[in-house]
């Protein structure tokens, strides 16, 4: 077989892995007819049927469940040999995922130095607050809360760090400022949504455990938006002192009851584990690394 056919044979892998050639086709940045185009080519060469085609699904044949066995390593195959290959300058195109107030408040301001440091590598940003199948969703980089248990994902640990209390100053100044654990129960509190407790908060004080209970609360999926609610005055939040940095020593937020704190938290810069990253991976991972964003 022709080594231009091995790039056959990784197409046919990911229709298989994605299910679709629509989803194949959005995933390698092509058209749902020249994916399709591609598995024919391929099946010609071949000399075998790999899916059976209908209106509304792909069944894959015996041989075609044989073949993708063989083929569905490719995809690291070929990027490992292209990390070993790649010319002197990076290029390409990078797939990152972060949460909102990170990228706004952390990458954002070192973006134009990575860009001037690596112009011919592309950042493709996909901003969420929810977790990601990497491998799935084929992202090459990321920044998480946590060092992730899944052996396919490699985390290094960029920055850690505690939470504390917040409020607005308009809302102390209207609701009054809490100095007590019943107080604090007694207070509106804004809470993310991925916390488990349904609100509770778990915190430290002096080594002991405090159990916080609010019994009026709002919730909101994003840390951004649970900083602007904060500040907007419509309860009591838990955030990490760096993401409110600015906020803090403009007197819009108040850290209040500082002995209360949580254990520290981990911001990892998270990526699949592959034995060889490509070039244009490597040096976006140690610009972050590098970069002390969090500082």
């Amino acid at each position: 077989m022709d080594f231009s056919h091995l790039r056959l044979l990784g197409v046919f892998a990911t229709v298989i892995e994605v299910g679709s050639f629509a989803a194949a086709a959005r995933r390698l940045h092509s058209s749902r007819s020249r994916i399709s185009e591609q598995v024919s080519q391929l099946e010609a060469l071949l000399g075998v049927r790999l899916i059976q085609r209908s209106t509304r699904q792909l069944n894959i044949t015996e041989e075609g469940k044989l073949v993708y066995e063989q083929a569905r390593r490719l995809p690291d195959i070929l990027q490992g040999v292209e990390a070993i290959t790649s010319a002197s300058i990076p290029s390409g195109r990078v797939v990152m995922t972060l949460n909102h107030d990170i990228a706004h408040k952390y990458l954002l301001p070192v973006l134009a130095q990575f860009q001037e440091a690596y112009p011919e590598v592309q950042l493709d940003l996909r901003l969420s607050d929810d977790k990601l199948d990497y491998i799935q969703q084929q992202i090459d980089l990321g920044i998480r809360i946590g060092v992730p248990k899944d052996d396919s994902l490699i985390a290094r640990v960029l920055h850690e760090e505690s939470l504390y209390i917040y409020a607005g100053a308009q809302y102390l100044a209207e609701h009054g400022t809490p100095t007590t654990l019943a107080q604090l129960n007694q207070h509106k509190w804004i809470a993310l949504s991925q916390l488990p407790g349904d609100g509770l908060h778990f915190l430290k004080q002096k080594g002991r455990t405090i159990q916080v209970s609010p019994k009026r609360m709002y919730h909101s999926n994003s840390p951004l938006m649970l900083q602007e609610m904060v500040k907007a005055g419509l309860g009591l939040g838990v955030m990490l002192p760096t993401t409110v940095r600015s906020e803090t020593d403009s007197g819009q937020l108040i850290k209040i009851m500082p002995t209360l704190t949580t254990e520290k938290v981990l911001f990892s810069l998270v990526y699949p584990s592959r034995r060889q990253v490509p070039q244009r991976t490597r040096v976006l991972i140690d610009y972050l690394l590098g970069a002390n964003i969090f500082s």
